[in-house]
């Protein structure tokens, strides 16, 4: 391919920008090279980019030439430029290859991120895969299959490095050095006993700078954190962000090493729950723009709906008072104020109790502190809104007992609002169940419904109408 053929150079310093994203340009001309069914093409201008940036450009081109482009990526679609790939991306493509590629694929993969492809899959295609595996391989990830969904079972490489405690520092050198099948990535060592219980760590670092004879148990470090196979993988996370870790041992319920868990496998966990949580608070599903349009529309429109049934306890309580907003339309000008800011402060608690759930900060222990907290927050909030809405009310329709009203009913709604926004989460938590997946919609009409019927109803009740 000569220079005139495409408008950007193939190293990477000259295709990204300044913040390290795929030009447009360069995307464009990767387009052009699949639409005219130039793979050669193709693989000069992706020859220097990174794994990541590959999988980055499979997810930005249309999704009708994904499938193409993947062909004539040839060998450079391998497994760590789909362990890159984002869920739905990555799910469409192995739709179109057979058993035996995603197999292969799958074979130079490290094991938890070759789980996390094939468990994906239909059961039949799935087992399609298996069968074609390595049997080492396949008795690993089918192992693995066995633990539940986002569980460190599900999370843990087996590839690791584990010597017995009774081993010198020479023996362990020799033996790294010795066996060919060893993994090749790793920075600590796992020393385990003869039940194969893992009874101390030992990094690489130590290892070079002790004298050959000296016995590994008298090198390694006792106190390390074990993981259980079964542990949710967001309380992996918490465990590795409390102790500063780097990998941990994964045991299985006999308390025997199974395998470990890396804080950059840990890193994408974080990533996932922090967006996993905004996305359910929201009521936006999974929230990503390669989902599939039918999967988006389900998971929305649920939400949409149940917000439709709570708006119309608020239409309800609204329709109580209709002769009173008729005879005193300025009612109906205020009322959106009062719910508005009474969402508002809703949702800020709300979204703080449920962070503060989910990293464990906010427990059984300290849960009345924090309500009590919140009320406090709620009244200096409410009061120093109420103060401005209460004279500005009743300096422009000049009308003090309005302002009164209005400022009384903000009061009461911010503090409802605090209230609602901590004790819905928690609720939710102790009924286990996910805060973050219906709180929105029940603070948000306890917010909208006293907002209304404090105001409309102190309307009432003070002679205004």
């Amino acid at each position: 391919m000569t220079d005139t053929d495409s408008p950007v150079d193939a190293r990477p310093d000259t295709n990204l920008d300044e913040d390290d994203r795929l030009k447009p340009a360069f995307v464009r001309a990767v387009i052009d090279a699949v639409e005219r069914e130039d793979s050669e093409a193709v693989r000069l201008l992706v020859a220097a980019l990174h794994t990541a940036d590959i999988a980055d450009l499979i997810e930005q081109v249309p999704g009708e030439i994904r499938h193409d482009l993947a062909g004539a990526l040839g060998d450079r679609l391998d497994g760590d430029v789909i362990a890159e790939l984002n869920d739905w991306v990555r799910d469409e493509l192995m739709e179109v290859l057979g058993p035996v590629q995603v197999a292969d694929i799958a074979g130079t993969m490290d094991t938890d991120d070759a789980v996390a492809m094939i468990e994906e899959l239909d059961d039949s295609d799935q087992q399609a895969v298996l069968d074609a595996l390595d049997p080492d391989d396949r008795a690993a990830i089918e192992t693995a299959l066995s633990y539940p969904e986002e569980s460190a079972g599900r999370l843990m490489q087996r590839e690791l490095i584990a010597v017995p405690q009774h081993w010198t520092v020479g023996d362990v050198i020799d033996w790294l050095r010795r066996d060919e099948e060893l993994t090749t990535d790793f920075w600590e060592i796992f020393v385990v006993d003869h039940r194969h219980h893992p009874i101390g760590t030992c990094q690489l670092s130590w290892i070079l700078r002790t004298p050959r004879d000296i016995a590994i148990e008298d090198v390694m470090q006792r106190e390390q954190t074990l993981i259980p196979v079964d542990m949710d993988q967001e309380e992996v996370a918490l465990r590795f962000q409390k102790y500063g870790l780097i990998s941990a041992a994964v045991v299985d319920s006999s308390g025997r090493l199974a395998g470990m868990i890396t804080v950059d496998d840990v890193l994408h966990i974080v990533q996932e729950e922090a967006g996993e949580d905004a996305l359910l608070l929201s009521g936006a599903g999974d929230g990503d723009i390669n989902e599939p349009l039918r999967e988006s529309y389900k998971a929305r429109v649920r939400w949409l709906i149940a917000n439709l049934g709570t708006a119309l306890v608020a239409s309800f309580i609204i329709s109580r008072f209709e002769d009173a907003i008729a005879t005193m339309a300025t009612l109906a000008v205020l009322m959106p104020i009062v719910a508005s800011l009474g969402g508002n402060a809703g949702t800020q608690t709300m979204a703080v109790a449920v962070r503060a759930l989910a990293t464990n900060q906010l427990t059984r222990s300290n849960s009345l502190r924090t309500i009590r907290r919140e009320i406090a927050l709620a009244l200096l909030n409410g009061g120093t809104v109420a103060v401005l809405i209460g004279i500005g009310t009743g300096v422009v329709f000049g009308n003090p007992r309005l302002g009164g009203v209005i400022a009384t009913a903000m009061i009461v709604n911010i503090l409802i609002a605090g209230l609602a926004g901590v004790l819905v989460p928690l609720t939710l938590e102790r009924l286990d169940q996910d805060p973050a997946v219906a709180s929105s919609v029940f603070v948000t009409m306890i917010t909208d419904s006293i907002g209304f019927l404090a105001f409309l109803g102190l309307a009432v009740a003070s002679g205004l109408v």
